[in-house]
């Protein structure tokens, strides 16, 4: 990496504004912005393309599509790792949060026995200095599992773990207030037939009615007391929010509902919807679209959930839409927003002293393409 490097002729996506402009950095981080092309002859020229903030991804179970290719295919781990590390970069991500699932709703599956893999797998990557994103963790606790807590206990110890969620995928509540809708959706994603869905169902039912309050309590104490970030998940009701407020969490992963939503903001949550759902256009399970919340200013953070090149394409079709949101807003929903969400004040937007995560991006046809990827001044991608 040299010295000093000079980004020139650049839209720069600042926090509140887009301006025609250059930065300097130095040691990592921004040490100059001025409006207008640099005339000095090491300047990079960036063609016109806009510059953003390195994205932050707080909830992504992309990784575990590359350590389980294929139903009953183990790939090795620290490989699955890099190419999920790649595939993360090149969206534009310099900062993940990789979800891992402690409690397996699957009745076929086996996130448990992959969990120390995954967490070694990852640990060990970014300690060599294998890893072009940062990765950090976050704890997806399944309430309704009776392993939940104790695996929970072991696992929250782990220096690289920040975020910690929690929720309940029992039928007739939160996501899946429809059974109907959880027996469509679970039929189909495990292959499952009604005999079996009908024992699933009452299994599910039975442990969240003996496992989740009390579950729920002890995690988010535990996590309170370390300051870790804790979020909701799934909140349906005023009730749901007002509950996850009294435990102190900050976060409400995927509100289903408007009536959730506001009372979030009116509690003090950050709002975090997927991406896919803006880009799609909606809930696949049916539930509020995110860009509706966008439009009534109920939308803070946006995850890229299970596709990570939904991220940049769902800031600019926020954009692009008649609903007061502009670039900079959006952008802040994929980088400043979910950096102070989960307590990172060194980065998330272009701003000096903070980290030089940055991102190159050309737009063809609306849809934005990735250039080139900064890492703390180091070019990644």
């Amino acid at each position: 990496m040299p010295a000093e490097q000079i980004l020139s002729n650049a839209r720069l996506v600042m926090a509140d504004r887009v301006i025609e402009g250059s930065v300097v950095l130095r040691d990592g981080v921004i040490v100059d912005i001025a409006e207008g092309r640099s005339q000095l002859p090491q300047a990079q020229d960036l063609n016109g393309d806009f510059l953003l903030p390195g994205l932050v991804e707080l909830h992504t179970d992309n990784l575990e599509k590359h350590m389980t290719p294929r139903p009953g295919v183990d790939w090795p781990s620290i490989s699955a790792v890099l190419s999920h590390d790649a595939q993360i970069i090149a969206a534009g991500i310099t900062t993940v949060f990789d979800a891992v699932s402690i409690g397996d709703v699957n009745p076929k599956g086996n996130r448990m026995q992959k969990l120390p893999a995954m967490l070694n797998a990852i640990a060990a990557a970014e300690g060599a200095g294998l890893t072009r994103a940062e990765h950090r963790l976050h704890l997806r606790c399944e309430l309704c599992h009776p392993d939940t807590l104790s695996v929970f206990r072991d696992l929250v110890e782990n220096p690289l773990v920040q975020l910690v969620s929690v929720m309940d995928h029992s039928p007739g509540q939160r996501q899946f207030v429809l059974e109907s809708k959880y027996r469509e959706y679970y039929m189909g994603k495990y292959h499952l037939n009604d005999e079996t869905m009908d024992a699933f169902i009452v299994l599910q039912m039975a442990n969240s009615k003996e496992y989740s309050d009390r579950y729920r309590a002890a995690i988010v104490e535990h996590c309170l007391a370390r300051g870790l970030s804790v979020a909701s998940h799934d909140d349906a009701t005023v009730a749901h929010v007002e509950e996850s407020a009294r435990y102190g969490m900050t976060i409400a992963e995927f509100p289903t509902t408007l009536e959730a939503a506001r009372g979030c903001q009116r509690l003090g949550m950050s709002v975090l919807m997927g991406a896919p759902n803006v880009v799609r256009g909606g809930s696949h399970s049916g539930n509020v679209a995110a860009a509706d919340l966008a439009a009534k200013g109920l939308l803070d953070i946006l995850s890229s959930d299970y596709y990570p090149a939904s991220l940049l394409q769902a800031a600019f079709s926020l954009a692009a839409l008649d609903n007061h949101c502009d670039l900079p807003e959006a952008v802040r929903m994929i980088s400043l927003a979910p950096a102070r969400a989960a307590g990172l004040s060194d980065r998330g937007e272009i701003a000096l002293g903070l980290r030089a995560d940055l991102v190159q991006a050309r737009c063809r046809d609306g849809l934005p393409v990735v250039q080139q990827v900064w890492r703390q001044a180091n070019r990644v991608f």
